[in-house]
């Protein structure tokens, strides 16, 4: 935690914070008149952002097959013979990560409005299946964050765009 302190004119007040806001939490804002400038004087207490630990959409989808493209592909798999474990865990990622891509607007919904719920849905499934195959640290797919970690938990589509993008990696 440090303290920032900035002078500036009061209208310029709300613009300051904000640009402090968009870089750092920051917390209170305590100000003052300054006496040099007849402007404010703002103290604030802030910290460092957390470093996000997954990939941005862009990052993870920057190569990915089109959205409808994984979604036929994904249709015909379920219509053939009953999915192997292998063949199951690359079905709900891909899956997931196409109404991922949907429900961010980065991809067309094809007339089935996809919601962040039911992106949120298939990536708690997927990693449902990863947990009971007990992928874990070292057994799921290389990723920093096992299906089971407190981020996974708190981020579940972070959680499939680490995985996702791993697994269009290793199978380009």
């Amino acid at each position: 935690m440090f303290e920032i302190r900035i002078i500036c004119e009061a209208p310029d007040r709300e613009s300051v914070v904000n640009g402090l806001r968009s870089q750092f939490n920051i917390g209170r804002v305590h100000s003052s008149l300054s006496l040099t400038s007849g402007g404010e004087r703002l103290y604030i207490t802030a910290d460092l952002p957390a470093a996000n630990p997954w990939p941005t959409p862009e990052q993870a989808y920057a190569d990915a097959p089109a959205a409808d493209y994984e979604l036929e592909w994904a249709r015909v798999t379920l219509m053939g013979p009953p999915l192997s474990p292998g063949l199951n865990r690359e079905y709900r990622i891909r899956r997931a990560a196409a109404l991922d891509r949907m429900a961010l607007g980065l991809a067309p919904d094809f007339g089935i409005p996809v919601t962040p719920e039911d992106a949120t849905g298939a990536a708690i499934h997927l990693m449902g299946l990863d947990r009971a195959a007990g992928l874990g640290p070292s057994g799921h797919a290389d990723g920093p964050y096992a299906p089971d970690h407190p981020e996974s938990t708190r981020n579940p589509r972070g959680y499939v765009r680490q995985e996702f993008a791993i697994w269009h990696k290793n199978n380009q």
